[in-house]
């Protein structure tokens, strides 16, 4: 019966292993975005950069609170040591010295000491400091949101254009085997020239290997879809939206006119952050030419014995108690604190100086963003119109060919420009998608900001 369990429980794990290997995805481009944002490893990790700001800013606060320690200690003189008095004490003569032994074999202690930091001038400012870092923790968390959003938008219209490639590709092959099949056909009943079929094999053999490799290319996009995610790059996934429409979707003039409220921005956020964490490391310098005042209380108790008869009711124990007041004034340091001091002032004005480039930064951003948005928009607009000629041309060619009025290199060409427009068009269809993400992350579109509070109660 035991072996059957086994043999059963073995079978189950097996399957439900096997289950969630097999596990199917299905998204949308929004549903991607809203499951990468939560498991996304970098997004998690950005949390978790909240989380572990949230406890220093809590382990700085604690340390100017009381602390309370205790310690407890035994002794076992196995050797007692030995102290010489003159024998003149015990009536000996002159000049010698008698051994003697003071205290007891043994011997327990137990103390128990209060600290309580009154001022430093260190700790007021770690308090500051660690409201800072938080701060900036949050903003590092909003960028990485937003740079996950723009990836896994990217990844998702990468995947859908391996996709398009493939399925024209293949459908470009179909076409070409049937006109080298016919040509064939011709051919042998002495109506074409061998050319002509060469011609037609030399461009199937192009599309075949651009085939291969956009299937291929389709086999990595997927897992760098999934990867974005955060789910196994090997996982089933299902794409639910089309790149006609997500590119339709994604042209919005009014962002090419889109102002920018700077102070909204990541990097700039993160700029000023740096600024503060530079001006509190200044402070905390500072704040070392102060004096320090601390005060404790201890209370303990010991008991000494020739054997080991601590937990004896009639042992007695003795207590003692003290109360202190420390206060450490600084008063030379051979410059060390003066020199670290303008050590942290450089650094203060080197982080204003980034303040400043990193905002005229983010408004090169804007317009080149917004350049790079109407060029996509533009050149989508283009390749659409060159499709339809490419295509128009390439039907033409084919008639003229059957027919007998054109040549094959004339029919390879058509069809080698028609190919190379099938493609940019749906190059164009992604790069007005990913360039509308570029755009939205400078002017931060949408707000994905989380606030530690949201996180505290999760770790």
């Amino acid at each position: 019966m035991i072996k059957k369990l086994l043999i059963f429980s073995l079978l189950l794990s097996v399957t439900l292993g096997f289950s969630q290997q097999q596990k199917e995805y299905s998204f949308s481009l929004q549903e991607a975005v809203t499951f990468a944002l939560d498991s996304n490893y970098a997004s998690i990790n950005a949390r978790r950069d909240i989380a572990k700001a949230i406890k220093q800013k809590w382990e700085t606060t604690a340390s100017g609170l009381p602390q309370i320690d205790a310690n407890v200690s035994y002794n076992n003189n196995l050797k007692q040591p030995v102290t010489l008095l003159p024998a003149e004490i015990t009536g000996g003569e002159p000049g010698t010295f008698v051994p003697v032994t003071f205290g007891t074999k043994q011997n327990a202690n137990a103390v128990a000491t209060l600290n309580q930091l009154i001022f430093d001038g260190s700790y007021l400012v770690g308090l500051k400091a660690a409201k800072s870092f938080l701060r900036y923790s949050e903003n590092i968390n909003e960028k990485t949101r937003l740079e996950v959003r723009k990836g896994v938008i990217n990844a998702y219209g990468s995947v859908l254009l391996a996709q398009e490639l493939v399925a024209i590709f293949e459908k470009n092959k179909s076409n070409l085997e049937e006109n080298l099949n016919e040509t064939r056909k011709i051919f042998e009943n002495g109506l074409a020239e061998e050319e002509s079929v060469e011609q037609l094999e030399i461009t199937l053999l192009d599309i075949e290997t651009q085939l291969n490799n956009a299937r291929r290319s389709q086999a990595i996009a997927k897992q760098m879809f999934n990867l974005a995610l955060g789910i196994d790059v090997e996982a089933p996934i299902t794409l639910t939206d089309d790149l006609d429409e997500l590119a339709n979707q994604n042209i919005s003039l009014a962002l090419l006119d889109a102002s920018l409220n700077i102070e909204d921005n990541a990097d700039y956020k993160i700029a000023q952050n740096l600024i503060e964490q530079r001006y509190f490391e200044n402070r905390l310098e500072k704040s070392k030419f102060l004096p320090s005042l601390s005060a404790f209380v201890n209370y303990g108790t010991s008991a000494n014995s020739d054997d080991f008869t601590f937990f004896n009711g009639d042992q007695k124990w003795f207590q003692s108690s003290v109360l202190g007041v420390s206060l450490n004034i600084p008063i030379f340091s051979s410059g060390m604190r003066s020199a670290a001091n303008q050590r942290t002032k450089i650094a203060l004005d080197q982080a204003k100086t980034d303040f400043e480039q990193t905002q005229q930064q983010i408004k090169l951003d804007l317009t080149t963003a917004q350049s790079n948005y109407q060029f996509a928009i533009e050149n989508y607009e283009n390749s659409k119109k060159n499709l339809a000629l490419s295509e128009r041309i390439e039907n033409k060619n084919q008639i003229k060919f059957t027919e007998g009025l054109s040549t094959s290199f004339d029919l390879r060409q058509a069809q080698t420009q028609l190919y190379t427009a099938q493609q940019q068009y749906f190059q164009a269809m992604l790069e007005v998608i990913n360039e509308k993400a570029n755009l939205e992350t400078v002017l931060n579109i949408p707000q994905l900001r989380i606030n530690s509070e949201e996180i505290k109660d999760k770790y």
